[in-house]
């Protein structure tokens, strides 16, 4: 292949010209502090400890039903260990069936082994009871952001095999998440039409508590958030990134508002620094 030299006057690589006027950020270094301990967690990660209370011995057998029809074999707590470990190894069902049994065996224990199509069977209608992550006194750090979600019907992998073309169906799953411990608190499935902004007061509608911070990204630029933030939560700090082409508000030199504020300090200290000092 010939060897085409760059024309005068342009340069080899684009926006080398502009290099002084780009924007640089620094790069990140993590510097560890407590190597011991990290280094111990890391290792407490592979540890695997397994143990059965006589409360879930006892309870492993099903009790005998009173209707018509076949005595179940396995309780529901038999059926959500199974279903526990499978998820937590990411197990087959066959596998699964292996290690409880293996488990059993270690512990010396007299339990029947559920096969692998009993869970299969049984979680269609097995009943989990879901507990809410205990909340701390101190009021929430809220963290807002969407993902989209499509929709596949039975014959997705014929339609991915034969190369053939149909109208995807999306949805849009908004969260709320607990920036302390990462739980998440609150969420919507909306179709994918609506917007970002439409789902915060539902949003917040879920939260148990006071919240101390609002954060989200640019697509949740809108009056409407620190309206429906400030509504419920007047304490709260709202952290969202304006838009490049955002401009204060007509009250931004005697009322101003915590968007008017970023916008402040954008203009004082940069984007990157504001980033820094709203966390």
């Amino acid at each position: 292949m010939a060897y085409l030299p760059p024309l005068l006057g342009n340069p080899t690589l684009p926006f080398k010209a502009n290099a002084d006027r780009r924007h640089h950020i620094s790069k990140q270094r993590c510097r560890a502090t407590n190597s011991a301990a990290y280094d111990a967690a890391l290792r407490q990660r592979g540890s695997l400890t397994v143990w059965f209370t006589e409360e879930a011995i006892a309870a492993w057998k099903a009790e005998a039903r009173t209707t018509r029809g076949g005595q179940p074999r396995y309780s529901d707590l038999a059926i959500a260990t199974a279903l526990t470990l499978r998820a937590v190894f990411r197990l087959a069902l066959r596998q699964t069936e292996g290690l409880i049994g293996s488990v059993i065996a270690l512990l010396g224990l007299d339990l029947a082994v559920p096969g692998h199509t009993t869970p299969s069977r049984r979680t269609e209608t097995l009943e989990v009871p879901r507990s809410r992550p205990l909340r701390s006194a101190e009021p929430l750090h809220l963290l807002v952001d969407s993902t989209g979600l499509k929709l596949c019907g039975a014959g997705e992998w014929l339609l991915e095999k034969h190369g053939s073309k149909t109208r995807r169906a999306w949805r849009t799953l908004h969260l709320g998440t607990d920036a302390n411990t990462g739980h998440i608190v609150a969420a919507t499935l909306t179709g994918s039409d609506a917007c970002d902004a439409s789902q915060v007061g539902p949003l917040l509608d879920q939260v148990d508590g006071p919240v101390a911070s609002f954060t989200a990204d640019g697509a949740y630029d809108w009056d409407s958030v620190f309206d429906e933030v400030t509504a419920r939560h007047p304490d709260a700090v709202v952290v969202v990134p304006p838009r490049a082409n955002a401009v204060p508000s007509s009250t931004a030199d005697t009322a101003p508002t915590q968007r008017d504020r970023h916008l402040r300090s954008i203009e004082e200290h940069g984007r990157i620094g504001w980033q820094a000092a709203s966390g």
